[in-house]
């Protein structure tokens, strides 16, 4: 078998039928037979290995929930076993170090390592961080293999195993769905969107894809609270090369028949080829789909649901006008060009700010602890979408459109939800008043104070100086949007306004 197959793992459930291969002699015939608890086998495959490769792949039948079953490959007078199987769902969790933070790390987390036995059915698996300048057919290492979750291999260490997000994210699944889950994570702290991404879509955003090799280095800068005996710039190089990620930790991936994706990654584009992030980002997206689709032999779905989160706060009391922290964070909503079919649903946090670092190197805010309610609202949009779930609430409101009263100096501004207000003397909308399209400056437009704290209503902007002329409107479009944890607007459910321009 291919190196992460395994003992306790999860494989896709029906409809779509779970792809598994491995190795073997080539020309040989392998036999792949599937048991039940009993030991009654339920299905056997044949299938030839291919050469050179050596290879061998088969699709099994699409098989219900439950489990536990056993699979045996063999040939000729060898053969390999993997036990305590499930079926059930298969979500990959990617990206950088948000994703990569352990249960270890977050607020609660001795409380959450307890609860972990009580979720057997929630199988984890976690891919060693790794790089290759060619695209590998099997991973390299691993990190943890197929496991019944417990205290040590969810918390094993800082930025190690298991993912948090992901962990939560699986078992909020699991207790809606009440069938197994499978979590794949596959994270590295620090790296940018184009080291996940293949040389496809690193062409289709006329990106280098030789950048790293030739030589062109991109630097981010650190948080500027930073001791000064550390250097203030950080050289992207070795795991931040275009495509190694992809090539070493995802393709070795696209056999799996996969249910999800759920990814968290943005933080090192702030300040490296930020204005491209509205095309990486959809065009990894779309690559990604069609990569797992085909891999899977069609059984993942061309449409796989694709679920990201929005990144957090940065250094607090930097506002520029236009943050670069806050182009990554907000680049799933600011342009119409990012939509693209099926569910890119996205988990809007900006207001989980953490005034407690995890360490010197994390000053700021970047990562907060409160990985719970990161998870949580990822899995609405889970159940919501993904899942066909009805009359479930899963993103905030967004603005629907605007109207400016001349003579009165105001603009109403129409939401698709009922709104809260939690904070009405919070400038967090801010108007283009220019008279040139381009740079255009924004002057607060302070909330009418008719819009009581808790009042749910549309808010009226007061527009006092900008005359008759308003170009452009934008909302909690800075780096340090929310104070003390609150934004001024959410929905009836909780959920924030995510931030517009």
């Amino acid at each position: 078998f291919a190196s992460y197959y395994g003992d306790h793992m999860v494989l896709q459930k029906e409809p779509a039928g779970a792809v598994v291969w491995g190795y073997g002699e080539p020309g040989a015939t392998v036999t792949v037979a599937l048991s039940g608890d009993s030991g009654l086998i339920v299905m056997k495959k044949t299938v030839r290995v291919k050469g050179p490769s050596g290879t061998w792949t088969t699709v099994l039948d699409p098989m219900d929930q439950g489990g536990p079953s056993t699979l045996m490959a063999g040939q000729g007078s060898e053969n390999v076993t993997l036990r305590d199987i499930y079926f059930g769902d298969v979500w990959l969790c990617s990206g950088q170090s948000n994703m990569a933070m352990t249960v270890l790390q977050i607020a609660n987390a001795s409380q959450e390592l307890t609860d972990a036995a009580r979720y057997p059915y929630v199988r984890v698996f976690a891919a060693a961080p790794a790089r290759s300048d060619v695209e590998l057919e099997d991973l390299e290492r691993i990190d943890l293999p197929w496991s019944i979750p417990t205290a040590e291999n969810l918390g094993h260490g800082n930025f190690t195993y298991f993912s948090a997000v992901c962990w939560l994210l699986g078992r909020y699944l699991y207790e809606a769905l009440r069938y197994p889950i499978g979590l794949v994570e596959a994270a590295w702290g620090g790296t940018p969107i184009e080291a996940w991404s293949s040389h496809r879509v690193l062409q289709a955003c006329g990106l280098p894809e030789d950048a790293g090799r030739a030589g062109l280095v991109f630097c981010i800068p650190l948080s500027p609270a930073l001791p000064s005996s550390i250097s203030p710039w950080q050289h992207l190089s070795g795991p931040q090369t275009p495509s190694v990620l992809w090539n070493a930790m995802i393709h070795p991936l696209l056999n799996m028949t996969l249910r999800g994706v759920a990814w968290y990654q943005g933080e090192a584009n702030a300040f490296l080829h930020t204005d491209q992030y509205n095309c990486t980002f959809p065009a990894l997206i779309g690559d990604w789909r069609q990569a797992f689709h085909a891999g899977s032999a069609g059984q993942t779905e061309p449409l796989l649901p694709f679920g990201f989160v929005q990144v957090s706060t940065g250094t607090r009391g930097r506002t520029p006008t236009l943050p670069a922290g806050t182009a990554s964070r907000c680049s799933g909503r600011l342009y119409p060009s990012f939509r693209t079919p099926g569910w890119e649903g996205e988990g809007t946090v900006m207001e989980l700010w953490d005034t407690k670092p995890t360490s010197l190197l994390f000053l700021g805010s970047i990562h907060p602890r409160d990985k719970q309610t990161v998870a949580h609202r990822l899995q609405l949009g889970a159940r919501a979408v993904a899942y066909g779930e009805k009359d479930l609430v899963f993103q905030g409101p967004y603005p629907t459109h605007a109207i400016l009263e001349v003579t009165r100096g105001l603009l109403n501004v129409t939401y698709s939800q009922e709104l809260i207000c939690r904070q009405r003397d919070r400038r967090a909308f801010e108007v283009c008043c220019s008279r040139q399209p381009s740079p255009c400056r924004g002057n607060p437009g302070a909330l009418r104070n008719s819009l009581r704290e808790g009042a749910a209503s549309p808010p009226w902007l007061a527009l006092a100086g900008c005359g008759t002329l308003a170009l452009g409107l934008r909302y909690a479009w800075a780096e340090w949007p929310c104070e003390y944890q609150s934004c001024v607007l959410y929905n009836t459910q909780g959920l924030p306004a995510p931030p517009f321009l």
